[in-house]
């Protein structure tokens, strides 16, 4: 952190923390149970979790766990997503109740530990070589705080598995500490913190492909290493233990993440899941994206990067709504102060925010390869490093028209260097306004509509009203419904899906066999989207096609409509 400022810096330093800390809390627990309960968010946490709390048999992924005595420990939530949400959701669920706001509060914690993160390590990257006033870790806290992308992905935060966040920049803030201070302390809260992110979200890779390749830079640029004082600045110094001492250290080091990667290796021995997903969708990921065709995915991502600073994604919200001037800002911030760094011979400012560009790409580049599909959610991990990024180039343009103001220049150039210091300001004051301003927007628009889509509150009455008849094995009929249903009604609802995962386009070859016994009892309900909501395509015809081949026809039984009176779920019985 930066020492030796004026008072006034100081108290403007604690303000703003403690001021951004509750303008986050205030847009992110406002309403907290709109919109509707994702699948994500009950999927990879709130179901397991629950039935851990209750003590019911826990309906792992792909029954893969450990059995402790008498509990069982799921080990992952998907392929590549660890059950890290499932274990820090059971304090919540246990204080606050298994409802829908317990298990978001544990999202908002995260997001307001990666504030804070963000908070300290912006002020150590403008700490080194004296880049900043100090006031880099501030201002990347607040524009993290009111951005509308950040706040609805951390009130959905398990949707976007934003606990990855919060390790990858604590993983990136130990890194830096110890790369200045040499503390082994450091390097092993590093190892244990990228192991338990590999294991959250295996994307995690992304971050510390960056990292070390960064870092490789760094060394090359400055062909020394430094030193972490103990007021936070960084000087030259040879911190380097001994060949055999620091082998030793990487060697603890290594044994700390392969231990923190345990549960991901067990369940690879277990069910080869991971390996599975990943060979299985090299050339064609899971939902069509051809991984060689690395320019179109690139420019899709970097498009995305625009739109995750507009905030205009948020559609599913009531939006879409939109921050046009932060992607030109952003741009125009880092750029500006990159050429001034290498035009006044700033060498310190030039390597750190040119570090932080190059991390950032690395990112964005890593993210064109996916097992998935181009998600942008995916870059949840993205945004803190690029407004940390953003937050470095706006501290190094005032940190250089201080100086010019102070006396370093003469005559128009402070007049010129006072003008630009108030630019940027203004710049950023816009941006945080506007960003404020569309965040309250989507609120407004979340209380009428409660959401749209595979959003919608209607899972709520939909919940409640399979649950007030007792329909305890509803037959789901597409992708959405079973994990949203069973946390609702605390398991008293389980659906049993039937739509089959092999292909989205149309109904797998086994479909007809499997609903064809179904339809002969005619108890059964089935539970459908809407043609507009649905994932899993093809399915209801299939099944009004066999249930014709048996003289039955598909009859209502009930609709829900989200609260513009769109139709979103309905209910079919065979007559």
């Amino acid at each position: 952190m930066a020492t030796g400022l004026p008072a006034w810096l100081v108290w403007l330093r604690r303000m703003a923390l403690v001021g951004t800390v509750l303008l986050y809390l205030a847009l992110a627990l406002a309403q907290l149970d709109l919109p509707g309960l994702h699948y994500d968010e009950a999927r990879e946490a709130g179901v397991n979790a629950m039935e851990m709390l209750r003590r019911e048999d826990v309906q792992a992924f792909r029954s893969a766990g450990l059995q402790v005595g008498t509990t069982f420990l799921p080990l992952m939530v998907q392929d590549y997503i660890g059950a890290t949400n499932v274990y820090l959701a059971l304090p919540f669920l246990g204080l606050l109740g298994v409802t829908v706001p317990a298990l978001r509060v544990l999202a908002v914690t995260c997001g307001l530990v990666t504030l804070l993160l963000v908070w300290r390590l912006g002020d150590d990257l403008a700490s080194m070589e004296d880049t900043g006033l100090g006031l880099a870790g501030a201002l990347a806290m607040l524009l993290l705080a009111v951005s509308p992308t950040f706040v609805f992905w951390s009130r959905q935060g398990v949707f976007v598995t934003n606990a990855v966040v919060t390790l990858a920049l604590a993983t990136v803030w130990m890194g830096l500490r110890w790369w200045r201070s040499g503390r082994p302390a450091y390097l092993y809260a590093m190892a244990l913190l990228a192991g338990l992110g590999l294991w959250t979200k295996l994307l995690f890779v992304w971050v510390l492909v960056a990292m070390a390749v960064a870092a490789g830079v760094a060394w090359l640029a400055t062909r020394r290493q430094v030193s972490g004082q103990g007021d936070g600045r960084s000087g030259p110094s040879d911190w380097a233990p001994a060949g055999g001492l620091l082998a030793r250290q990487l060697g603890v080091a290594v044994i700390i993440l392969l231990m923190a990667l345990l549960p991901l290796v067990v369940f690879n021995l277990q069910t080869g899941g991971t390996l599975l997903s990943i060979f299985g969708n090299l050339g064609q990921s899971y939902y069509g994206v051809n991984n060689a065709a690395f320019l179109p995915n690139a420019g899709v991502r970097f498009g995305q990067l625009a739109t995750l600073l507009r905030g205009d994604h948020l559609w599913y919200l009531g939006g879409p709504f939109a921050n046009a001037l932060a992607p030109f800002i952003a741009a125009g911030l880092v750029v500006t102060a990159l050429a001034g760094a290498a035009w006044s011979g700033r060498r310190g400012a030039l390597l750190t925010m040119g570090l932080a560009v190059l991390f950032v790409g690395l990112l964005i580049l890593q993210s064109t390869f996916t097992v998935s599909d181009l998600f942008i959610t995916h870059f949840a991990i993205v945004q803190p490093f690029l407004l940390v990024l953003v937050a470095l180039a706006a501290d190094s343009l005032w940190r250089s028209s201080a100086g010019r103001r102070m006396g370093l220049e003469t005559g128009s150039n402070r007049t010129m260097a006072r003008v630009a210091g108030w630019l940027v300001a203004l710049a950023l004051v816009a941006w945080l306004v506007a960003d404020l301003t569309t965040s309250v927007r989507y609120h407004q628009a979340l209380a009428q509509t409660g959401g749209h889509g595979s959003h919608s509150d209607a899972i709520y009455r939909l919940a409640q009203w399979l649950d007030e008849r007792q329909v305890v094995q509803p037959l789901a009929m597409d992708w959405g419904l079973d994990a949203p249903l069973r946390y609702l009604t605390a398991n008293r609802v389980q659906p049993l899906e039937q739509f089959g995962y092999d292909r989205l386009d149309a109904p797998d070859q086994g479909f007809g066999g499997r609903v064809a016994p179904l339809l002969d009892d005619l108890s059964r309900l089935y539970v459908f989207h809407m043609p507009d909501n649905t994932v899993f395509q093809g399915r209801r015809e299939a099944l009004e096609a066999a249930a014709v081949t048996r003289g039955l026809t598909l009859a209502l039984q009930e609709a829900f409509y989200d609260r513009s009176g769109r139709p979103v779920f309905v209910v079919l019985r065979a007559e």
